[in-house]
């Protein structure tokens, strides 16, 4: 039963929370899906994997992640997100220390692959957005354009680090400094986030004053709870409801899309700016840059999708989206030094603000009830893209030369995400409400 307790003074829990995440989020994929750019070739050579094969073992974690996340956020929706966070980051961290030592090729995607992958995927995507939107509802955007926000910089941060690291010392200490670095984080974890609402705990989401809700002398925090969510236009749908729902379905054509251009691109941006005759510490700084990029669409992204209704979410992930094809086409036309820093820099507008806002139109759309469980199936749908996407961009590359073809590919599949979107409509409230 929840706690009858108020509001502690102080800062709210749920901004703890979203600090943390976002640091752990920045440190953990700094190496996962930005770091592994850095010593992509030296890893690719020292195992003798073509460039195809050596993305396969990061495909595959998304791979692991589509079959984990579903089980993850039904679990988070009813035990709550705490120990899957810690689980997950114990995993990635021992996975981490553990590339030191591979010698075969099985190594590697049994180590990165496989324990990483599913440690990663385990500890910071569903589970860490279970809590989040537990915490916030009013403020559900900013918070999440923060976390998202930080977890840039710790990216920005991490990627430099990383790359210094194995330019002295060689991707397999870096890996090993890494893992210890992410278990470092546990103890933390602990402390700073909650299995259940902030209805449990005496409190209200956003940190709001429990006393401007008391409408009914009696009523317990939980249905305190739902009256203030309900106030912003939040609608509570079960599992199965979602499912059935139709803009359920295009956002996931939609974000599909959109996740096969960031699965391939990301993995492949160092690579290809190094092939190019960009030193490869001029190319992790251009990455970087790429990565700052991320923030400002992810801050004040969150903060105007917080004042948006429900029916105008819609044209803004459009134009998030809409960004890829900005840069691509850029960089396709000219294919100069220039059109390079356009594709990067709208490839990091776009990056940033579209997972965020997946996140928040499915809490706004679907309510927090069964949010672990709609979320975790949607990132099932998305990770054979993961898989495919990456193995795709280094196919290519082995067979041509070069990735033209990849960006001609990335170019129609942003124009056809951005144009899906518009296809959108608010979810009608469903005929029985999700029971909290």
């Amino acid at each position: 039963m929840p706690e009858n307790k108020r509001s502690r003074r102080g800062i709210f829990v749920g901004w703890w929370t979203v600090i943390l995440t976002g640091i752990a989020g920045g440190t953990g994929y700094g190496l996962y899906t930005l770091g592994i750019s850095a010593f992509f070739k030296d890893l690719a050579a020292e195992l003798g994997l073509s460039r195809a094969v050596t993305s396969l073992a990061s495909g595959l974690g998304r791979l692991e992640g589509g079959v984990t996340s579903p089980l993850v956020g039904w679990l988070s929706d009813r035990v709550g997100p705490r120990w899957w966070v810690v689980s997950g980051l114990i995993i990635a961290g021992i996975g981490m220390i553990l590339m030191r030592y591979i010698g075969e090729v099985w190594h590697y995607f049994v180590v990165w692959g496989v324990l990483i992958g599913i440690g990663l995927n385990i500890a910071l995507t569903v589970a860490v957005d279970k809590a989040l939107t537990n915490w916030f509802v009013r403020r559900r955007g900013l918070a999440q354009g923060l976390r998202f926000s930080i977890l840039s910089v710790f990216q920005i941060i991490s990627l430099q680090v990383i790359t210094s690291l194995v330019l002295a010392h060689g991707w397999r200490d870096t890996c090993f400094i890494w893992g210890f670095v992410m278990l470092a984080m546990v103890p933390f974890t602990l402390a700073l986030i909650k299995n259940q609402r902030p209805e449990y705990y005496g409190m209200l989401p956003d940190g709001a004053k429990v006393e401007l809700y008391e409408t009914e002398a009696g009523k317990d925090m939980v249905g305190l709870g739902v009256e203030y969510a309900s106030s912003f236009d939040e609608t509570e749908f079960t599992f199965r409801q979602a499912m059935k729902n139709f803009t359920y379905w295009v956002l996931v054509i939609a974000l599909g899309l959109q996740n096969i251009i960031v699965g391939g691109f990301t993995i492949h941006i160092i690579p290809f700016l190094t092939d190019k005759g960009i030193d490869t510490a001029v190319a992790s700084g251009m990455m970087g840059m790429m990565v700052l990029f991320t923030i400002p669409s992810r801050f004040f992204g969150g903060i105007i999708a917080d004042r948006l209704r429900k029916d105008r979410l819609k044209f803004l992930l459009s134009g998030i989206l809409f960004l890829h094809v900005i840069g691509i086409g850029a960089f396709l036309i000219f294919e100069n030094t220039a059109s390079v820093y356009i594709l990067l820099a709208c490839y990091g507008l776009s990056l940033g603000g579209a997972t965020p806002l997946l996140i928040l139109i499915l809490g706004r759309y679907y309510g927090r009830t069964a949010f672990g469980s709609i979320l975790g199936t949607t990132l099932a749908i998305f990770a054979p893209l993961g898989l495919l996407s990456p193995v795709y961009c280094g196919w290519v590359y082995d067979t041509t030369g070069n990735y033209h073809a990849v960006f001609v590919t990335f170019v129609i599949m942003a124009a056809a995400s951005a144009l899906v979107t518009l296809f959108i409509r608010t979810p009608k409230k469903p005929a029985a409400v999700a029971s909290v």
